[in-house]
C-alpha cells in the first residue's frame, strides 16, 4: 500500500488525527488536531497537539510517548515532528 509522503515520510489522516512516521521504525509522530478556525471557506488547523511516541507495541501508550509539543498550524507542526523523526533516527542509528 503506498502512502502520502510528506519530506519523506508517510503521512496519514483520519479525521482530527495524523500519523507521520513509518510504522516499523522505532518512533513515530501522532498528532490531534485540537482547534480550527474558517479561513477562506475552509476549516484549518489552528492548534495541534504532538506525540513522539515509540511504536515498541509492548509499551502501553503513555509510557510510549517521549516528547510533547503545541504549534498553532499544521505547517508548524510537521515541521517540529520532522525533526523530532531525524534526530530520534541519528540517535538510533
Amino acid at each position: 500500500m503506498k502512502f502520502f509522503t510528506y519530506k519523506g515520510y508517510p503521512l496519514v489522516r483520519k479525521d482530527k488525527e495524523l500519523y507521520f512516521g513509518n510504522m516499523y521504525d522505532e518512533y513515530v509522530v501522532w498528532m490531534q488536531i485540537l482547534e480550527t478556525e474558517k479561513q477562506q471557506n475552509m476549516e484549518v488547523a489552528s492548534k495541534i497537539k504532538i506525540y513522539l511516541m515509540r511504536t515498541d507495541e509492548k509499551l502501553n501508550p503513555m509510557e510510549a510517548i517521549v516528547k510533547t509539543g503545541e504549534r498553532e498550524s499544521l505547517y508548524d507542526a510537521l515541521d517540529l515532528a520532522k525533526a523530532w523523526l531525524d534526530r530520534a533516527e541519528r540517535e538510533t542509528a
